[in-house]
């Protein structure tokens, strides 16, 4: 159950890793993201795929380069990864009289 949840975690931080890479680097290519990251092509490339389907990545004839769209996503992530962080805060179980069996 919780094994779902961690690989889509550490999807978003590669993605997130990708996106900050082109913030950080635009236009920048699929081999130089792969071999600063150490991430394979597939990866990195599919990385590219889901932030341009978010509309906050495009291609160019350089690499990839951020758009419009890009500075709202990035004001807004830090408030929703915290909100995130405090749903799972209020998940554990933890405290709870040990379970008898």
């Amino acid at each position: 159950m919780i094994d779902r949840l961690e690989k889509e975690v550490d999807m978003l931080e590669r993605h997130l890793q990708v996106l900050r890479m082109v913030i950080e680097n635009e236009p920048i290519g699929i081999v130089k993201m792969s071999n600063e990251t150490g991430y394979p092509h597939h990866k990195v490339r599919y990385s590219l795929r889901v932030l341009e389907e978010e509309s906050l990545i495009e291609p160019s004839s350089q690499g990839a380069i951020t758009t419009e769209e890009t500075e709202e996503f990035v004001e807004d992530l830090d408030g929703k990864i915290d909100h995130i962080i405090e749903k799972l805060e209020g998940m554990k179980i933890e405290g709870v009289a040990e379970i008898e069996g």
